[in-house]
């Protein structure tokens, strides 16, 4: 590994790490597959990561920092629709952006083995939060329900959606449009 930083190098470790977990399945990928295809040492690739459990903590590290930011911003805004869509949009940005593409085929492929890690564990709770954010304001079991909903219409366009020529554009704009049907109906029943 000749990069002359640290990390350029665990970026690059990340990247051939998520090709072969979204290959292969994260339990059937082993350190030495990752450093085969780096064409480095495992002595080199542990400097960076001791485990796969530490790459996987890695990925799920990246998005619990955005979705805090977002989290935080939501808590500083008036709980009204126009804050739920744009936290959503927000929200949907952050998935559509860079590598999350790959990182939510990873984790949508992998669920059953990031149940057991504490990382896993961490990211189910963000969500929570997240949808909390998105129903502030009605505590109602139908709000939290489509709260949830409203995020899992964004991550489920990466997989559900099977057009075979449908753009991300495209694919972000339905997430949101399905996403907008849900968040529309919260605070608006008479008990919420």
């Amino acid at each position: 590994m000749s990069e002359s930083t640290g990390g350029g190098t665990r970026e690059r470790i990340k990247a051939v790490a998520l090709e072969l977990f979204t290959e292969q399945g994260y339990e059937k990928t082993s350190l030495r597959e990752i450093a085969e295809r780096l064409n480095v040492t495992k002595a080199a690739l542990y400097y960076h990561f001791k485990s796969k459990d530490d790459i996987v903590a890695s990925f799920v590290e990246d998005r619990l920092e955005g979705m805090d930011a977002l989290i935080a911003w939501a808590a500083t805004q008036p709980a009204t629709l126009a804050t739920r869509r744009e936290l959503i949009s927000r929200y949907a940005d952050t998935m559509f952006d860079g590598t999350q593409p790959s990182v939510m085929r990873f984790f949508e492929q992998n669920q059953t083995a990031l149940k057991s890690l504490s990382s896993g564990q961490k990211m189910r709770g963000r969500m929570l939060e997240l949808a909390d954010a998105l129903c502030r304001g009605d505590n109602s079991p139908a709000a939290q329900l489509r709260a949830a909903l409203s995020i899992f219409a964004v991550h489920t366009s990466w997989f559900a959606v099977r057009a075979p020529h449908i753009s991300d554009d495209e694919r972000r704009k339905l997430a949101l449009e399905v996403a907008d049907e849900l968040l529309a109906a919260i605070g608006t029943q008479p008990d919420a």
